[in-house]
Order: C-alpha cells, then sequence, then structure tokens
C-alpha cells in the first residue's frame, strides 16, 4: 500500500472515530442541596455517598456531585434550584424538609428529583400517591409530624408530674403549622398545657429557654428540623443549663447528651436517597420508584444525662429503649 493511500486511510478511520467520541456521555452530575451547611450534614452526606456507592456510583470516579448550601436561609432555595437546574444536572437530590423539596419541584419538570422530607408529600403536593409518584419526584418520609405526638406521649411518661409543656419549633419551615395543631390535640387529650416557642435564629433560641421560667413549662418537645440540626450543641447545652427535661427527634441528639430521643433514622433515609439517585441514573424513573417511609423507630435514652436532672428513667421506657447511653 503506498503511504499517501495509508495517510488517507489512517484520516478517514480517525475522522469516522470523532461522532462516537463526542457521542460519549460524560460522567453523570447529581445536583445535592440543603437549606443547612456542610458541617452540619457531613453523617447525613456520608450515608448519601454510601446508598451511591451501593447502586455502582462512587463520586469523583464515575459521578459528580454539585453540592449547594443554604447556610440557614431558607429564601434562597428558589435560586439554589434553579442554579442547578441550568446546570444541567442529571438528578436532583433535594435534602432537608419541604421547602427545598418544594424549590426544586417549581425549577424543573423534566429532571428527576429524589428527596428527602420530614412531612407527607402527598399532602405537600409533591406526588400524587405514595405508590406511585408520578411525575420526576420520589424520595422518603421521616415523618417527624406525625411522630411527634408520640414523643408528647414519652415525655409525658418519662416525667409525668409535668402539667405545662413547651413546644420548640422553627418558624423558618412551612410544616410547623400542622403539626403543632397535631400536638396541640395530643395535649388535649392528656390534659397538659402547651406552650408554642417559634424560633429561627441562634440568639431566638437563647430568648426561647429563658422563656421557658416564665411559662413554667417543666418540660420541652422539640420538633424535629433541619434548623435545629445545625443547633444541636446549642440546644442540647441550654436543656442542661437550665436544667429541663427535653426530648428530641433523632438520635444524634440523645448521643450528644439530650436526654431522650425517638424517631426515624436520617441516616437510613439518606443512605436509601443515595441508592434511588444511584437507579436513576442507571435508567428508573421517579414516576416508578415508589415514595418510602420508615418501618423502623429509634427510641435512644441518655441515663447519664436523666441522672444529672435527678430522673428515674421509667422500666417501661427502658424495655423499649433500642440504645441506652450510660
Amino acid at each position: 500500500m503506498r503511504r499517501r493511500e495509508l495517510l488517507v486511510l489512517v484520516g478517514g478511520a480517525m475522522a469516522a472515530a470523532r461522532p462516537v467520541l463526542a457521542q460519549q456521555k460524560a460522567m453523570p452530575v447529581i445536583g445535592f442541596f440543603n437549606p443547612t451547611s456542610p458541617g452540619a450534614l457531613a453523617p447525613f452526606v456520608a450515608a448519601f455517598r454510601q446508598g451511591l456507592s451501593e447502586a455502582g456510583y462512587v463520586e469523583g470516579q464515575n459521578v459528580a456531585i454539585e453540592y449547594r448550601w443554604a447556610e440557614g436561609h431558607t429564601d434562597r432555595l428558589p435560586a439554589l434550584a434553579a442554579d442547578l437546574v441550568s446546570r444541567k444536572v442529571d438528578v436532583i437530590a433535594s435534602t432537608g424538609g419541604i421547602a427545598p423539596a418544594l424549590a426544586a419541584k417549581n425549577a424543573s419538570s423534566t429532571i428527576p428529583i429524589v428527596f428527602v422530607i420530614g412531612s407527607d408529600p402527598v399532602v405537600d403536593g409533591l406526588v400524587a400517591s405514595l405508590a406511585r409518584p408520578g411525575g420526576n419526584l420520589t424520595g422518603f418520609t421521616l415523618l417527624f409530624a406525625e411522630l411527634t405526638p408520640k414523643r408528647l406521649e414519652l415525655l409525658s411518661e418519662l416525667v409525668p408530674q409535668a402539667r405545662r409543656i413547651a413546644l420548640l419549633v422553627s418558624s423558618n419551615y412551612p410544616e410547623a403549622g400542622p403539626l403543632i395543631s397535631d400536638v396541640q390535640k395530643a395535649a388535649q387529650t392528656k390534659g397538659v398545657q402547651l406552650h408554642i416557642l417559634k424560633v429561627g435564629t441562634e440568639s431566638e433560641i437563647d430568648a426561647a429557654f429563658s422563656a421557658l421560667a416564665e411559662v413554667q413549662a417543666e418540660a420541652l418537645l422539640v420538633d424535629g428540623n433541619p434548623f435545629f440540626d445545625t443547633q444541636r450543641e446549642q440546644l442540647v447545652a441550654l436543656a442542661s443549663h437550665r436544667a429541663v427535661p427535653a426530648i428530641y427527634s433523632e438520635r444524634e441528639f440523645a448521643v450528644a447528651g439530650g436526654l431522650i430521643s425517638y424517631g426515624t433514622s436520617r441516616i437510613a433515609a439518606y443512605r436509601q436517597a443515595g441508592i434511588y439517585a444511584g437507579r436513576i441514573l442507571k435508567g428508573a424513573k421517579p414516576a416508578d420508584l415508589p415514595v418510602q417511609q420508615p418501618t423502623t423507630f429509634e427510641l435512644v435514652v441518655n441515663l447519664k444525662t436523666a441522672k444529672a436532672l435527678g430522673l428515674t428513667v421509667p422500666p417501661s421506657i427502658l424495655a423499649r429503649a433500642d440504645e441506652v447511653i450510660e
């Protein structure tokens, strides 16, 4: 074969290869956004990555993750969601409550969205039903609101003499309204006076704990939402300083020194969200992936904190506890 013919043949082969190379899909990108900050969410982000790896995706190897944090400013969520949509991410992981989920839903009707929320996604208008979500959203609900009356019951069992109980809720999240109504009904049933304390900043939390004495609250029920996760150490320290028995929604609070916690595992939910994101990258459609609800609940008791408060934990609670911290 002549040299010129060989060059033409090689050149033609390279030209034919270019379209194939151009058609090769770049590394898929997941947009992960949350109303809080990276530090507060570190264990849960790790759980999300774990789920992704179980689905066959490892960040930096065959998938990229674009992170967006509102740093406690929920008004930034729509812009963050719009930014991820403009970057044409393959999947959006909306975590940290109904506000980011709605922001993602409003930003795109085509990009698959996996949410982690604490309320009912059907009532919130995210999906048509749990079994058949429809549209481009699916995910996981932690049932924070639904479990709050149960936390009131546990707190009353632990501190039976408490006739005035305060409920601490965040003023930054829309799901607080229905939650307050449910807890008020439960309090009326038990004959307990319920005082609502709404906070939205760190300084307002300080003020709320000062107000506990004014309303003569004998125990405290802390709502579960992302804002309080960022203030975990502050909440536990103030409850200890004020010597007020408090119940929380997540194990992490009891581990940090809180008296008692009851709720679902957010670690497990974020891991499952990672698995769902991986399945979607492989071709699954959100409309065909049922919204998952928790099937197990964690009751954690910190006996060291109970002793410091002068409380004796009833055997009925210890017998049901999944974990006892001594």
